[in-house]
């Protein structure tokens, strides 16, 4: 049996060079399912996205969605990317097995935790807001950083700058004045060792994933590392968030950062969603 991907719309295309076209999975030209493919919006055109790929119930565990996304892959190096890349539902375990399968390895996974009473902070320690002063060089850091992360899933540096730009400018446009937004800084027995970025989300399209409010940023200075400071920033995001009126706090975590997820799970954080990736070589 032959299986092949067929074209159901004209492609799209953006100025940006963005790419999307939907298509049916068909056995020798028995539609059996569908699939969406598109660049993607955060990486760019290099970044293609499994968007959607769903096999018919009737013929299912006959191998069909690893062909049609294998099938996928190969429109997508059509179109010029060089990664492949796909949000799993953590609930969704067969189409987590089947990336695993298909060498998907994580980048990341957004975890949310239900809120229902704002904890105390351990004694000595105390949250401040960051001042006007410290604000310039805060969001100079925090910008540099997130440029590498950007450079790391693949953008190129002018790509990963101007993409920082674009989102300082929507998450944080009047810097530590933006409403919603809570800029902190830990202080314990007198010392700042820690800065906290928490903001709300309501109204955004992937609020009931990412949480009503969010972790942008948690950071322990290094001298002061291992010490249960970061465990209290993520006590401190809550109590933001709650004094905001959201019900549940989420963030994201990065592949491989183990002692980061430990701490999360240790929190009653639970995954939510999986960020999946491939090179497409």
């Amino acid at each position: 049996m032959t299986t092949t991907l067929r074209p159901t719309e004209p492609e799209q295309r953006t100025e940006g060079g963005g790419r999307a076209r939907s298509y049916e999975v068909c056995v020798n030209s028995r539609p059996v399912g569908t699939v969406r493919l598109t660049t993607d919006a955060r990486l760019g055109p290099a970044a293609g996205r499994l968007e959607h790929l769903r096999v018919d119930e009737a013929d299912r565990h006959r191998g069909r969605g690893t062909v049609a996304a294998l099938a996928a892959e190969e429109v997508l190096r059509g179109w010029g990317c060089t990664q492949v890349v796909a949000s799993v539902p953590a609930s969704a375990t067969t189409a987590l097995g089947l990336a695993t399968a298909l060498g998907y390895r994580e980048r990341g996974r957004n975890m949310v935790k239900p809120l229902t009473g704002a904890p105390a902070l351990p004694d000595g320690s105390a949250i401040r807001s960051l001042t006007e002063a410290e604000y310039p060089a805060w969001c100079a850091h925090e910008r540099a950083d997130y440029v590498k992360d950007l450079v790391r899933r693949g953008l190129s540096a002018p790509q990963a700058e101007a993409k920082a730009d674009r989102d300082y400018a929507t998450l944080l446009p009047h810097g530590r004045d933006t409403a919603g937004a809570w800029l902190r800084v830990l202080v314990h027995d007198g010392a700042d060792v820690g800065t906290l970025w928490v903001a709300l989300r309501a109204g955004e399209a992937d609020a009931a994933v990412m949480g009503e409010a969010y972790v942008f940023s948690v950071e322990v200075a290094e001298e002061y590392r291992g010490r249960g400071h970061g465990r209290t920033l993520m006590l401190a995001a809550e109590g933001d968030a709650l004094a905001g009126g959201a019900h549940s706090l989420g963030l994201h975590v990065f592949g491989g950062n183990t002692p980061a997820l430990r701490l999360y799970e240790s929190l009653g954080y639970e995954p939510v969603e999986y960020q999946v990736f491939k090179p497409l070589l």
